[in-house]
């Protein structure tokens, strides 16, 4: 089987750019050689729905299969690709170390959680009227739940980037960058770099102070309050409902139906069918020529 390496030799390229930092970039048609050995690229991303020409996905390529892991050998890499104007490459090789979702949640520990009143000042501005817009927004619902897992949250997490106060949780969001390394925001889709998680401590102070929700409600001075599921409402309104015995359920319902249903233009029907009660038995059609002549406020003429 394919053998897994805790120390890698990876090959990274970006753009040639020193303005700011650069993500892992692949130039067009792209050819890879390590000790002569055509390196398999990763696939193309999925196309996108705007039309935008295919990219194959930014990520630090992992040549250690094709390397002689020897000093006394050396290694030749050769990359070919196709020139564009206005655009130049650089390449690089690290020797890195493979850390686990346990290691990086154990450093993230370490940086320690970020006090609560970083997330007050971010509820206080969210929550500050803007003299330009007619709605004023007074209250702001959060959930205690994990986008990524739909289970309650542990360790609330977020990106130092992200400008909303949801959280994610820490040791899924890590588990699941182990195996498929996006960093990609669950709430925002936006990028959320490890770099960047920070442990949210006023969620941490929530979680710890109420087990029993799944949603709060934020108030314009950064206090919050839980959300109460509607349980105890639905228990009240249907305890009427066992004291009542069912005739007095079949019967009163319908006298009300029937007199709600009973308009005023309605009232002579109702009285006409119980004058014309003796004759049901003799001439029920009669009876209802009866009822549609009420009803057009004239007299039989049969």
């Amino acid at each position: 089987g394919r053998r897994d390496y805790t120390v890698q030799v990876q090959l990274r390229l970006c753009l040639a750019e020193t303005s700011c930092p650069q993500e892992d970039n692949y130039p067009n048609s792209l050819c890879i050689k390590v000790n002569g050995k055509l390196f398999p690229l990763p696939g193309y991303a999925p196309p996108p729905k705007n039309g935008i020409e295919q990219k194959r996905p930014g990520r630090p390529l992992n040549i250690t299969p094709l390397v002689r892991l020897s000093s006394a050998v050396p290694n030749q890499i050769s990359i070919s690709w196709a020139s564009e104007i206005g655009k130049n490459y650089s390449m690089s090789v690290y020797l890195v170390r493979q850390l686990t979702s346990a290691m990086l949640l154990q450093r993230l520990k370490m940086k320690g959680i970020r006090n609560p009143d970083h997330s007050r000042a971010l509820i206080k501005e969210k929550l500050t009227a803007d003299p330009d817009s007619e709605i004023a927004t007074t209250s702001l619902r959060v959930s205690l739940m994990c986008p990524l897992g739909k289970m309650r949250l542990t360790i609330p997490c977020r990106a130092v980037t992200c400008t909303h106060l949801q959280c994610f949780d820490a040791a899924l969001y890590l588990q699941m960058n182990e195996k498929k390394p996006t960093w990609i925001c669950p709430v925002c889709d936006k990028k959320a770099a490890y770099e960047s998680l920070i442990l949210d401590g006023l969620f941490m102070e929530i979680l710890n102070d109420c087990s029993d929700v799944d949603e709060i409600k934020f108030q314009e001075d950064g206090s919050w309050c839980p959300m109460r599921p509607k349980k105890e409402a639905m228990k009240v309104s249907s305890q009427p409902c066992t004291k009542i015995e069912s005739s007095s359920v079949l019967s009163k319902p319908c006298s009300v139906t029937v007199a709600s249903e009973a308009s005023k233009k309605k009232v002579d029907v109702i009285d006409l069918t119980i004058e014309s009660s003796s004759d049901e038995e003799e001439d029920p059609p009669a009876k209802r020529k009866c009822i549609f002549m009420s009803e057009t406020q004239s007299s039989p003429t049969k």
